[in-house]
């Protein structure tokens, strides 16, 4: 019956959402606002009715219900019990039902805890929430059941992808859409501000809190997946420009570029057609990013949709939600006051000149992903648009983008002068002329992108801590602290990437038992192979002896690993982290003379990389403490003037 209650809460929560976007219009009528007085409370019911739903789904993947159609699918009794409780969105219907109750829950916590706007603007950001929801509901309950019985129980299910029995699983979805739903409470805030007419500072306000925490997350999940794809694929590669990636990256530029204007909007009350049409723009990019994973217009180890019914519904609704926005905001654009002016040398300059970069590098990305995708839908010929196209569009705009960034903290707000500018930008300038002088005199050959962007990120570095020059440590604001920490994780990011592209060594072999192999530093002396057994897998593993330069030796175990349900094979890397890099090992088939496939990669500085975008999260949440403490001493001074 748990499977039955489940699809009872959804088809109520439903219901709710139905009755939330009814009354939520009706109180937006002229002389009918007493009809809002029911939309918080149906608000927060929908959302502990959805979350109910999912409870349920979760128990039927944990208990192994074979008689659910979707635990059958996906599920066997044989995994362990972490991969049976995250293999509960592991799936199309089960990541459509997470999507839908951090909506509703999301929704919930708007209508508790809000208290910042008008109760009228209130009322319609809770109504679009409906509206959003009530489209997901839709596609839940009449195309993707989640519950839905088989007419007899299987007698086992087909077991979940190998590739998803990670714990990167638990971790890396959830953040994710934890971070798309946090857009969409933004986007929602920008079309109740339309609606009402009130896109000003106390709407940003109100925004941006979901705003900064969307970004953290998805910051979060995007540095957790490129990590989880970097050793679980066996490629040894950290970003691939695959289309699923992109569609989990395009949120995050547009996110990026809200995050500022949403704080000049908050802070010196400009930028506000900018923060509205940038919110919409968010919003829909993770519609974008929903559409090509749930869709099953990909073939990935993401994108779990394969009935094209399933992505024509998607498909109408990104339509409906993203038309209908942007035909809202083109009515009511002329209604929103231009605010306060500022001059081109100035933050707010830097900041409008960072959201263009972040604009048109999200263009390059949105047309490289979906491009390809066109051409085969109206020709039927297959194109590819790979790393070449994207790191030489993309990389110098980048490049650009963070000279901004370095810049922009130094600069004062509404007015500055450049000499005064560069004044202050002359010791990030000199540490990037004596490294620029280094890697000329000292560093082997590198390519222009990887050069440049070694050089870069020591000068950005170094202007990322200037905000805290002469300043009171003691006093400065904890949301500065986050944007120098942010600023720096973005500087420690770019030098690995640019360590990783211009030092990596790779070395692909055919080896004996007892031959060792050199790749950089290392000897890598293969010593045995094993069968080895895991829970639900069998293995050949590699026994692999190590040193670097004659040192202590070191053992690594890839394994080539077998899986019977369903059969697949994978191959799990071994990877030793040193200070200065990881060793990168895979194994491979066996050829006909008895000697093992090895790939042995030394990657100098490549866990800078994930190491930045943990710095980058890290700044995020200190930023959002920072303000959620200090409009905290902002309401208790206001009650107890």
């Amino acid at each position: 019956m748990i499977a039955e209650g489940g699809l009872a809460a959804l088809w109520l929560a439903g219901a709710l959402a139905l009755l939330q976007l009814v009354m939520g219009a009706v109180a937006l009528t002229p002389g009918r606002e007493e009809a809002g007085a029911i939309v918080r409370p149906v608000a927060i019911v929908q959302g502990l009715l959805t979350l109910l739903a999912f409870a349920a789904l979760i128990a039927v993947f944990v208990t192994s219900d074979m008689s659910v159609k979707l635990v059958a699918a996906n599920s066997s009794s044989m995994k362990p019990l972490l991969y049976k409780f995250a293999g509960t969105w592991g799936n199309h219907e089960g990541s459509m039902l997470m999507w839908v109750t951090i909506l509703g829950v999301a929704g919930a916590a708007v209508a508790i805890f809000e208290h910042r706007v008008s109760k009228r603007m209130l009322i319609a950001t809770l109504a679009a929430q409906a509206a959003i929801a009530l489209g997901f509901f839709a596609f839940l309950l009449f195309s993707s059941n989640p519950f839905e019985r088989l007419p007899f129980p299987a007698a086992d299910g087909q077991g979940l992808n190998p590739l998803l029995q990670d714990p990167g699983l638990a971790f890396h979805p959830p953040t994710l859409y934890l971070g798309y739903v946090g857009l969409s409470v933004a986007f929602s805030f920008a079309v109740g501000a339309l609606v009402t007419r009130e896109v000003n500072a106390a709407f940003a306000r109100a925004m941006r809190p979901w705003v900064l925490g969307a970004w953290i997350l998805l910051t979060l999940g995007i540095t957790a997946g490129s990590y989880w794809a970097y050793y679980e694929l066996g490629w040894g590669g950290w970003w691939f420009w695959d289309p699923v990636e992109n569609a989990s990256l395009m949120p995050w530029l547009a996110a990026t570029a809200l995050l500022h204007s949403v704080t000049v909007l908050a802070t010196r009350d400009s930028l506000r057609a900018w923060t509205v049409m940038l919110a919409v723009v968010a919003f829909s990019m993770s519609m974008v990013g929903t559409f090509l994973v749930r869709s099953g217009i990909l073939t990935s180890v993401h994108a779990f949709a394969v009935d094209p019914e399933r992505g024509s519904f998607i498909l109408a609704l990104l339509a409906i939600y993203i038309g209908g926005a942007l035909a809202l905001f083109a009515l009511r654009v002329s209604t929103v006051k231009e605010g306060a002016q500022f001059e081109a040398v100035s933050r707010e300059g830097a900041l409008v000149v960072n959201n263009l970069l972040l604009t048109a590098i999200l263009g390059i990305v949105f047309v490289g992903t979906l491009y390809p995708l066109f051409v085969e839908a109206v020709s039927g010929e297959k194109l590819s648009v790979g790393p070449p196209y994207f790191n030489s569009a993309a990389g110098p705009l980048a490049l650009l983008l963070v000279v901004i960034m370095a810049a922009g903290p130094l600069m004062r707000w509404r007015r500055d002068q450049l000499k005064t500018v560069l004044n202050r930008m002359a010791l990030p300038i000199l540490g990037t002329a004596i490294v620029l002088l280094l890697v000329v005199l000292v560093a082997p050959p590198m390519g222009v992108l990887p050069t440049l962007g070694l050089i870069l990120a020591i000068g950005v570095g170094a202007a990322s801590l200037a905000p805290l020059w002469g300043r009171n440590l003691k006093r400065t604001p904890l949301f500065t602290y986050g944007m120098v920490i942010a600023h720096l994780g973005i500087a420690v990011s770019l030098a690995g990437m640019a360590c990783e592209s211009a030092f990596t060594k790779e070395t692909l072999v055919a080896a004996k038992v007892g031959e060792t192999k050199q790749v950089g530093p290392f000897s890598v002396r293969l010593d045995d192979i094993e069968p080895v057994a895991g829970p639900n897998w069998t293995a050949l593993e590699a026994t692999l002896t190590a040193s670097r330069n004659g040192g202590t030796p070191f053992v690594l175990k890839p394994q080539s690993r077998s899986w019977p349900n369903p059969p697949t094979e994978t191959s799990e890397s071994a990877i030793s982290t040193k200070w200065d890099g990881q060793l990168y090992t895979v194994l491979g088939k066996q050829d006909e003379d008895g000697r093992w496939q090895l790939r042995l990669w030394w990657k100098p500085f490549v866990t800078l990389i994930w190491a930045g975008g943990a710095l980058v999260a890290i700044g995020g949440a200190l930023s959002l403490l920072g303000r959620v403490r200090r409009e905290r001493r902002y309401q208790e001074r206001i009650a107890w003037a």
